[in-house]
């Protein structure tokens, strides 16, 4: 994985490197995908998080409020195993610039690329929080 800081390399710069790939494996990596953790979630998206995708001559949002209350559905639908939410996330980048980060991810599922991910993250009094996310889809 490249770590990309932008400014002189520093500790703190190595640590806030750190603190992003923290929140990104928990919040998005477990949360949404492997643990289905929406209280992990929560803690690491910010409640203005938006998936931005593109839709014909717009852009569609699909808000971090949707996110968690379809995955509450789905863990509560009859038959759920969660061996099926089961994705591989693998961190190719992390971006630091002072407080803004990105972070480029590949999401695979029986070893197939199914998602390239791009999770933008802002530091917040409370820390990093992920911001947005536009992806391209391999399916």
């Amino acid at each position: 994985m490249n770590t990309v800081l932008s400014a002189s390399t520093t500790a703190a710069a190595f640590s806030d490197a750190a603190a992003v790939r923290d929140v990104v494996n928990s919040a998005y990596c477990n949360g949404a995908y492997n643990a289905l953790d929406t209280v992990a979630m929560a803690r690491g998206f910010h409640p203005g998080f938006a998936i931005i995708s593109a839709g014909a001559d717009a852009l569609e949002r699909y808000t971090i409020s949707e996110w968690i209350a379809a995955i509450e559905k789905r863990k509560s639908a009859a038959g759920f195993d969660i061996a099926t939410a089961k994705r591989a996330c693998h961190l190719s980048s992390v971006d630091v610039t002072g407080d803004v980060a990105n972070v480029k991810m590949e999401v695979r599922k029986d070893g197939a690329l199914i998602y390239t991910d791009y999770l933008f993250l802002l530091r917040f009094a409370d820390g990093w929080k992920i911001v947005s996310k536009v992806y391209q889809d391999h399916q």
